[in-house]
């Protein structure tokens, strides 16, 4: 199965306030994937908060997310952009390589995904459509 865990969350309010209307968050992660990508990221992302509570409604949140790890045994690093929604039962999310970003094993690293789970879960799934 093709899952990732978060290691770490780290969100900051840049515009807006704390549980009332329409704000902007800043957040630093670093996540533990297995699969078909074994290793480690980090991702930023710009979250938008759609309302009091914490959900993006029909909105989508950007994201990079940095691996360095192994892909099909290749070793080296790679980025991804994302565009995530997400609300307080889940996230879900379509991504795609960054061209060129891959180093080392992984130059010349194409593909696209998704990432969906349930907010409180230990570990969520994705997929990786990919090609060298």
């Amino acid at each position: 199965m093709n899952a990732f865990t978060m290691k770490n969350w780290d969100e900051k309010i840049v515009s807006g306030t704390e549980g009332s209307g329409p704000r902007v968050a800043y957040a630093h992660a670093t996540m533990a994937y297995s699969g078909v990508v074994e290793g480690e990221s980090i991702c930023d992302l710009l979250l938008y908060y759609a309302g009091e509570g914490y959900e993006s409604g029909e909105t989508t949140s950007p994201s990079f997310e940095r691996f360095e790890g192994k892909v099909e045994g290749r070793e080296g690093t790679f980025i991804v952009r994302h565009e995530y929604t997400f609300d307080a039962k889940g996230i879900a999310s379509t991504f795609r390589v960054v061209p060129g970003s891959g180093t080392g094993g992984l130059a010349g690293l194409t593909g696209s995904g998704t990432v969906g789970g349930a907010m409180g879960e230990e570990k969520m799934g994705y997929t990786f459509e990919y090609a060298f």
